[in-house]
């Protein structure tokens, strides 16, 4: 057995035959992760692309039209060369840099060499540059917010609390959005242990109480015992602004921190008070919105106001209507108890939403393939891409400035699936018919692989050497190759300096390094940076023989913005102020109305305070059986559907209203698209939610039904606002139908037709 990393975590592989037979646990990880046993059977079989593929229709002149519906031509890797040259060229002296795309949004391997993202991002920087995206999906709205507000992104994806801060220090957790160790199991960059469950338990151990408010009763670990407050869903905003306001009228703030640390904290009490607007924002008027006692929310304030209490929001609570504006209300309440920056108490964003959040961060970051420098300056947010491909040229606003969406010509993807991240496919599959070529980098027919006009096979980590390094542990994996690549597959990186060589860039894309050559670069690199702090790590032949290091960080735990408290002159903040913003000149300045500089409830566009007679709100959450869509077809992730569909969670009361039975094939439609899921009643659901896993591979019909139930044919594709322009997926409702006669079969695992090799 050899051991790999993967985001997901360590994992022992066995290997018969020349397929992955085993997946098992390494003995020092607490909370192994069976998500590598999507590897067992997805190395090789029809659903892996072997060789070359181009798109027929568009070999054969007829441009986008049938992109994502057609058949496929396989061809030889230099017939499949010369093909991407040639567009690559055009592209540029017809349309300029500015009209290709570099989408390659997406986690991919855990390697610090055969990442797809900078493998791509770097030859297409030696080409000239590209149209970027900025930010991610997993928390845009907070990527642009959290600057505003503190400074940084502290207290998002990483220098949290750590949870030797909380174990024994916090009092009360109070988790907007929940806990859930599903996603906990995952970590960009790979996990080292994982001990987000273990340190929970040793939280409960030492006296820590915790509440989840959810409209899910299991995003908290059952084993914690956890008091459950179920909110309507994105009706958050409103009852942190009652808290607020209980704390403010009862006299439960602490005005002394609110004044040394804290600017404009008398706007925001005037607009919690009503006397902006009118509508003092008391439980009263909280429990109407949220649909829980004013009892309930009160007495939640003055519990969070008498105890050492740690308020932590889910990133998926951003991904809404208006979701920048969690970051001021969380850390607007957080300022108000003035416990930010003392052990147990204060914010964070994130807790359990990946395995290295709560991790004590090492004082340095370690070294990566380097990407170079873009050119180009053309940019979208990442949840725009629909609309950059249906209006090129519109103007949009982000962050207080004005642009423009470049008119893309040639999307280029290697790693990643824009048809599980984005929302609104149909919308998208319709779109993406605009750019003149699609070139993808898969190893699987995926979405994407269908999607494309040039397919170029790649090969999985367990085919190429590599070196991973856990973010945020102290832990280095030598990940060997474990099988031959099938049939024609490559790595990217071979892939982009055959393509490199033919544009007469070879030695600016490789500096004349082939793959062992950068392996050695990137670890004496490595090796360089833990001995600047104080840390040997072995020659390169040790190392790899060893298969791995660990060492010791020897990190001093400290709270978040723990420097600021002890002196906030000395350690003050980025923000203009130098303070904690609760109110924003700047932000204000702006003059979005949805976003006023401090926080702010408005009504979502589509939730249970509007919805029509029987519709339910949809919860998109995090797949627990796989990584986003990766590896949707291996038998881990399958062993979580019935009937090979995703499954859909309602409480038994909604099921029953509708006369829906348990395993029942039903339609859920929005405005937006329609999916066939499998009916499961779940007492754990609150009433007027319906909850999908996201992740399942694009199955759509030529009506545009998703056979498969990719929830995100259901979602909504509208910006947060125009302060991040921000993914608003759990902004959704949706109506349930029962379905006549036998539903269609699933074809999501069936490679699209593939016809005979091109004749010269």
């Amino acid at each position: 057995m050899t051991e790999t990393l993967s985001h997901w975590g360590r994992a022992r592989l066995q290997i018969r035959d020349g397929v992955v037979a085993t997946a098992d646990r390494v003995e020092d990880d607490p909370a192994h992760s069976r998500i590598s046993e999507n590897f067992i059977g997805t190395t090789s079989g029809e659903m892996r692309i072997l060789q070359p593929m181009v798109r027929r229709g568009w070999l054969q002149g007829e441009g986008g039209i049938a992109r994502g519906e057609d058949a496929f031509i396989a061809v030889s890797w230099e017939r499949a060369i010369d093909l991407v040259a040639a567009q690559l060229t055009k592209t540029i002296s017809e349309h300029g840099n500015e009209a290709i795309f570099g989408g390659s949004y997406g986690w991919a391997s855990a390697g610090r060499f055969h990442h797809a993202q900078s493998q791509i991002h770097r030859f297409l920087n030696v080409m000239g540059g590209y149209t970027r995206s900025v930010n991610t999906h997993s928390h845009a709205a907070l990527e642009v917010a959290l600057p505003h507000v503190i400074g940084s992104l502290s207290g998002m994806g990483t220098n949290h609390t750590p949870w030797e801060l909380i174990i024994g220090h916090t009092e009360l957790f109070v988790a907007f959005g929940g806990l859930p160790l599903k996603n906990a199991q995952v970590s960009a960059g790979g996990v080292s242990r994982h001990r987000v469950g273990d340190a929970l338990q040793a939280a409960q151990a030492a006296g820590t109480q915790f509440i989840n408010i959810s409209p899910l009763r299991d995003d908290i670990d059952e084993a914690l015992d956890a008091e459950w407050i179920a909110p309507r869903p994105n009706s958050d905003m409103a009852l942190m602004l009652a808290l607020a306001f209980v704390l403010d009228t009862e006299g439960l703030a602490d005005t002394a921190f609110l004044a040394r640390y804290t600017s404009g904290f008398e706007r925001f009490r005037a607009y919690i008070r009503g006397d902006t607007d009118g509508q003092p924002k008391s439980p009263e008027w909280a429990a109407a919105v949220c649909g829980l006692p004013a009892e309930q929310i009160a007495d939640l304030a003055r519990r969070m106001a008498g105890a050492r209490t740690m308020i932590s929001a889910a990133w998926s609570l951003q991904r809404a209507a208006a979701g920048e504006q969690i970051a001021w209300a969380v850390i607007s309440l957080a300022a108000m108890l003035g416990q930010i920056g003392l052990p147990g108490g204060g914010f964070g964003f994130g807790y359990g939403a990946a395995a290295r959040v709560g991790n004590i961060e090492l004082p340095f970051d370690w070294p990566a393939f380097p990407q170079g420098r873009n050119p180009m300056s053309s940019f979208i947010p990442v949840a725009r891409l629909g609309d950059m491909l249906e209006h090129p040229g519109a103007g949009f606003d982000y962050d207080g400035a004005r642009y423009h969406y470049p008119d893309i010509r040639l999307i280029w993807w290697a790693g990643g699936n824009p048809f599980h991240h984005q929302q609104d496919l149909n919308r998208l599959h319709r779109v993406w018919k605009r750019p003149d070529c699609v070139i993808v980098q898969e190893p699987h027919w995926n979405a994407i692989a269908r999607h494309a006009d040039i397919v170029l096979p790649c090969t999985l980590p367990l085919e190429r050497n590599d070196i991973g390094i856990a973010k945020a542990e102290p832990h280095i994996v030598a990940m060997k190759k474990q099988l031959p690549a099938p049939g024609e597959a490559l790595d990217d990186f071979e892939i982009l300096r055959r393509i490199a060589s033919r544009l007469g860039r070879e030695q600016a894309f490789t500096e004349g390094r082939g793959e062992a050559d950068w392996l050695h670069w990137l670890y004496a690199a490595t090796r360089d940076t833990a001995a600047r702090h104080g840390h040997e790590l072995p020659d390169f032949d040790e190392f790899w023989q060893a298969g791995g290091h660990r060492f010791d960080p020897k990190v001093e735990p400290r709270a978040l913005l723990a420097g600021f408290r002890e002196d906030p002159v000395v350690q003050a903040l980025r923000t203009p102020s130098g303070l904690i913003e609760i109110f924003s000149e700047k932000v204000a300045s702006f003059g979005y109305a949805e976003c006023p500089g401090h926080a702010f409830w408005t009504e979502p566009a589509e939730w249970l305070g509007n919805a029509p007679d029987g519709a339910l709100h949809l919860i998109s959450n995090q797949p627990g059986h796989r990584l986003h869509s990766q590896l949707d077809h291996g038998p881990y992730s399958r062993s979580s559907k019935l009937s090979d569909r995703e499954i859909a969670r309602l409480h038994p009361d909604e099921a029953d209203a509708r006369g829906l039975r348990d395993g029942e094939i039903v339609q859920i439609r929005s405005v937006r698209g329609r999916l066939l899921a499998a009916i499961r009643p779940d007492p754990a659901v609150m009433p007027g939610v319906v909850q999908m896993a996201t992740g399942a591979w694009l199955d759509l019909d030529p009506q545009g039904l998703d056979r498969h139930g990719n929830v995100n044919v259901l979602t909504r594709d509208a910006p947060t606002s125009r302060l991040a322009q921000a993914p608003t997926a759990h902004t959704t409702l949706v109506l349930i139908y029962k379905i006549k006669g036998e539903p269609p079969e699933v074809k999501a695992f069936r490679p699209p037709p593939i016809l005979q090799e091109e004749r010269e």
